[in-house]
């Protein structure tokens, strides 16, 4: 689908153009928003508006890195989307033509930013401060602000995880941090490369001489926010590690615990298998197989040497 709306050199805005029939240079600058095109609406980028075949290229064939590339009249951009689907950070691209004169908007998937910015351009009873480079800078603003939904609650989950660590299992913790450290990973592949993106625009010439300079401060304002991002990213990161690293240990703690008590066990009854073991052998002249209190004189010989073990490794502070 395509959405085209104009303004006319009186400040006039016309909605609802058919792209058909629209004279481009009626306009003083224009807006046109492809959302889901079909294979014969994305001929228009050519036969239109005659972008740069690798431009158009960008576009189709998905997914490019954020990204801009400068053109005679326009610059070219690629954004990246994310959104929550299944408990899944899916990621799609928007891209952006934006010249003195036009935005073009292109997605293969719905964009709320887009919608959004599109929305409060037509409730606006004036267009003073409202050009191109303002809408770019709109849509580009809400893009970003949607990433800080998806860390937060990775950081939630984080969270419960930290504090359940000992009510789950191995295995169930070590799925959900490797999953959480996956998220974490998208994230990243999208944050940093539109931080680079933003940080070429701000210190771009090319750009700097159109009005994007002029607003150089609120995409500024944009790159912070992605540096923030980034360091959030980072930082979870670290914490899902030592989530990890805190569970090996408690977990190796624990085991050393069991292997303590197993070994004490098997130490006590070392000496009283070796009592048992020699009167269990079939020779017929042990002297004291014919003594009348010879077995208990034997079951009381291995519980004081029993006891004595326990009390000896008490001592030594195995069971600490």
């Amino acid at each position: 689908m395509i959405n085209f709306i104009g303004i006319t050199n009186d400040n006039h805005l016309e909605r609802n153009i058919s792209i058909n029939n629209a004279v481009l240079s009626d306009y003083k600058w224009f807006w046109v928003d492809f959302s889901e095109p079909t294979d014969e609406e994305v001929k228009h980028l050519s036969e239109t508006f005659h972008f740069h075949p690798l431009a158009i290229e960008d576009c189709v064939q998905e997914f490019q890195r954020p990204k801009l590339d400068y053109y005679k009249n326009y610059t070219f951009f690629v954004t990246h989307l994310l959104r929550e689907e299944d408990e899944v950070i899916m990621k799609d691209q928007l891209d952006f033509f934006v010249g003195e004169s036009c935005i073009v908007t292109f997605h293969k998937v719905p964009s709320d930013e887009v919608l959004i910015v599109w929305n409060r351009f037509l409730a606006q009873e004036s267009l003073v401060g409202w050009d191109p480079y303002y809408i770019f800078y709109e849509i580009l603003d809400k893009i970003v602000d949607n990433y800080f939904p998806l860390i937060y609650k990775i950081e939630d989950e984080l969270e419960k995880m930290n504090d359940s660590i000992n009510k789950k299992s191995m295995n169930n913790l070590m799925n959900e941090l490797f999953e959480t450290r996956n998220m974490l990973l998208n994230l990243l592949h999208s944050v940093n490369p539109m931080r680079d993106l933003l940080y070429r625009m701000l210190n771009s010439h090319h750009l700097n001489l159109n009005r994007i300079g002029e607003r150089k401060e609120y995409f500024s304002d944009i790159y912070d926010h992605l540096l923030k991002l980034s360091d959030m990213v980072m930082t979870n990161r670290e914490v899902t590690a030592d989530i990890r690293d805190s569970y090996l240990s408690l977990n190796s703690h624990q085991t050393n615990n069991v292997m303590k008590l197993l070994t004490i066990i098997t130490s006590i009854f070392a000496p009283l298998t070796f009592i048992a073991g020699i009167y269990g052998m079939n020779f017929s002249y042990i002297p004291e197989l014919t003594w009348k209190y010879g077995y208990f004189f034997s079951l009381i010989l291995m519980a004081l040497i029993g006891l004595c073990m326990l009390l000896w490794f008490r001592r030594k502070g195995w069971f600490k």
